[in-house]
């Protein structure tokens, strides 16, 4: 009996010992593997563009946006019940995400060469009123 007694404890010793480690939290290691993947891939970022929730012609953003080269998830969230969206032309790159109103677009991914695009809203006369920027890719 005591011999199960301490093979039991034993057991349960090794088997706890197999968990995480409950001081470090688990998304820790996450930061590293995306960078690491990024470096590999190039680029390998998210642009996530939004506009203000009351409608304005305008990113929350400003007019100055950067991302690395490479791939590129272009997301776009408009809480407004003005329809918007998100266009990126340059360098032979022309894209844009589902116009949306109340919502956040599906991801659009771009392939950006470093140098100078224009971002900008694509719904008639936003970019006109001032819904735009410059993206610049290093």
């Amino acid at each position: 009996m005591r011999r199960t007694l301490i093979a039991l404890a034993l057991a349960t010793a090794v088997f706890a010992g197999c968990g995480g480690d409950d001081d470090e939290p688990e998304s820790a290691a996450t930061p590293a593997a995306t960078e690491e993947s990024s470096s590999a891939s190039g680029g390998g970022e998210t642009l996530a563009f939004s506009a203000p929730e009351d409608g304005s012609l305008k990113f929350d953003q400003g007019g100055e946006v950067t991302a690395k080269a490479g791939k590129v998830k272009v997301t776009f969230n408009n809480p407004s019940s003005v329809p918007h969206a998100v266009e990126i032309e340059g360098n032979g790159v022309e894209t844009e995400t589902e116009t949306v109103t109340g919502s956040e677009t599906p991801p659009v991914e771009v392939d950006l060469k470093p140098g100078t695009y224009e971002f900008y809203c694509p719904v008639g006369g936003h970019k006109e009123a001032g819904m735009k920027g410059t993206l610049t890719v290093e």
